[in-house]
């Protein structure tokens, strides 16, 4: 890769393409020399989920979501982290707020589901 840039667009290609340990091939340089760059941590983030290295992935999101509280994204790919994890009522705050920044049907369903299943779960406990 000839710059930056093209490869932080072609680990994006690969994400795209369902390669998300590829993607982190090529994210793992750009990490180290501009591991504080928002997009470069939210892509990593996103293939450490597609990857299913969920510790990695809610470390990277916790850490932008503290730095940009407003990044609904980041929070959404948070709370959705945090329920692929089984960790569905640290997940649903998250998933709330998302929902409420930005009227993505995407997170209004993750909410309606994750809502349901914790309703579920506390019908069978009781």
């Amino acid at each position: 890769m000839s710059t930056h840039v093209d490869r932080y667009r072609f680990a994006e290609r690969l994400l795209a393409q369902r390669d998300a340990l590829g993607a982190l091939r090529l994210l793992e340089p750009l990490l180290h020399e501009h591991g504080d760059d928002h997009g470069v941590q939210l892509l990593a983030a996103r293939a450490y989920y597609h990857s299913a290295q969920l510790g990695r992935a809610r470390e990277a999101l916790t850490a932008l979501v503290e730095r940009d509280p407003s990044d609904h994204y980041a929070r959404f790919l948070l709370g959705r982290t945090l329920e692929r994890a089984g960790r569905a009522r640290e997940a649903l705050p998250h998933l709330r707020m998302a929902a409420a920044m930005a009227p993505e049907p995407d997170y209004s369903d993750s909410v309606a589901r994750v809502t349901r299943s914790l309703g579920e779960a506390g019908s069978e406990a009781g």
